[in-house]
């Protein structure tokens, strides 16, 4: 179908509903780490028993992504959003009245199903619904509601657990997500789904060998910058001793320069084109933590100078998701794209979980000095494979048809 898409100034309101929205589903998944310690004790487990809360939630979010955005492909994105991010916020609220350990587990693992397809579907929106020459700077903005929830929405909902109790952050979340539903229900542009077609060609991303490159692109890059990010405090330990307070700094830093980074990221995707892009990005991304690496083996040890690497590592780290969903987007086609960019979160998480993992091992043999060495590896593998040759894409983008009921600012 083709459509529409207002070339008016500024951004719609639907678009920073879709930022809201994304700000709640990546709070809810990283919240659980800031209040472990009392929901174990709460729960009477054990700490590691609480952990596994933590790992539950992303392996149904990366095998639930694209999975069940597959199944709700065929229809408009705006009911998938408003009526996924209903049975968030009861998954939410059954989290906040959790009476033991097996419900609040089966009340996470819903509440990541439904992030998941959220996601999907909001990234497909802010796609469709972005004027020719912006559809970077749209995705830019739903990323940088995951972003912020970095250091907005998890510090907060932290906070509030220390003061009310760890149920107190999933009444929060189930309150934004809540009032995300409702603005989207009232702003949201009528984006149709794809048209009826085969299970075959449903599942025709999984069998595309520009999107599966894609992907392997955002899983090696998530292995290589989330391995680095996991093991920020102990490396900082190591690079830069008798630094009180540093991490703590290094940490908003982060958030900060990250949420600047997927902006920036956005402009210049619109700027030079999602390819070129994700070039720079990647490769960006690859030379920082070289830098990282020098750093810790140098024996420099100035926390001015580990801070001025820092930052300009978020930058390029938090800069990957518009270039590479603007390529998956233009890799799959509009029919596909809801699935291709689940695949795509898929591979962000299980490079996250193999990231964890990875860094641990290389810790235990070598050392943290070899982290962001390894990491190195990792996105410098990624960036090669975006020097491979583009195959044939979809050239055509879905548009948004004309709807009543839209509101933009």
């Amino acid at each position: 179908m083709e459509a529409v898409a207002e070339n008016k100034p500024g951004l719609p309101v639907w678009l920073s509903v879709l930022f809201l929205t994304l700000l709640a589903t990546a709070t809810d998944e990283f919240i659980i780490a800031g209040v472990l310690p009392a929901v174990a004790a709460d729960l009477g487990v054990s700490v590691a028993a609480a952990g596994q809360l933590v790992t539950a939630f992303a392996v149904a979010y990366a095998l639930g992504a694209p999975t069940l955005a597959m199944v709700c492909e065929r229809l408009p994105r705006r009911t998938v959003m408003v009526s996924t991010l209903a049975v968030f916020v009861l998954a939410n609220v059954a989290a906040a009245l959790a009476p033991g350990y097996w419900w609040l587990m089966a009340a996470r693992i819903v509440a990541a199903l439904c992030a998941a397809v959220v996601t999907s579907a909001a990234f497909a929106t802010a796609a469709a619904g972005a004027p020719a020459g912006a559809q970077g700077r749209y995705l830019a903005v739903v990323t940088a509601g995951m972003t912020s929830a970095l250091f907005t929405g998890v510090p907060a909902g932290s906070w509030l657990g220390g003061v009310l109790g760890w149920r107190a952050t999933f009444w929060l979340i189930a309150a934004v997500g809540g009032v995300a539903a409702l603005g989207l229900l009232v702003t949201a542009p009528y984006v149709p789904g794809g048209e009826p077609a085969p299970l075959r060609r449903r599942l025709s991303p999984l069998g595309s060998p520009a999107v599966l490159r894609l992907v392997t692109v955002t899983f090696l890059a998530a292995g290589g910058g989330l391995m680095f990010y996991t093991y920020l405090g102990a490396y900082t330990a190591e690079a830069a001793s008798n630094s009180y307070g540093l991490l703590t700094f290094l940490l908003f830093l982060v958030g900060a320069a990250g949420l600047a980074g997927a902006l920036l990221a956005g402009r210049i995707t619109d700027a030079w084109g999602p390819r070129r892009s994700l070039r720079l990005v990647i490769g960006g991304h690859a030379v920082t933590l070289g830098l990282a690496a020098a750093l810790g083996f140098s024996g420099v040890g100035s926390p001015y100078v580990l801070a001025g690497v820092i930052g300009c590592w978020a930058v390029f780290a938090w800069g990957l998701n518009p270039p590479i969903q603007g390529s998956i987007l233009t890799a799959a086609g509009p029919a596909s794209g809801m699935t291709a960019l689940a695949l795509n979160i898929s591979g962000l998480y299980l490079g996250t979980g193999v990231a964890g993992a990875l860094g641990g091992t290389v810790i235990d043999t070598v050392g943290i000095r070899y982290v962001p060495l390894a990491a190195t590896v990792s996105m410098a593998l990624s960036f090669a494979l975006t020097l491979l040759p583009s195959a044939p894409t979809h050239r055509h983008t879905a548009r948004v048809a004309p709807a009543p009921e839209r509101a933009d600012a």
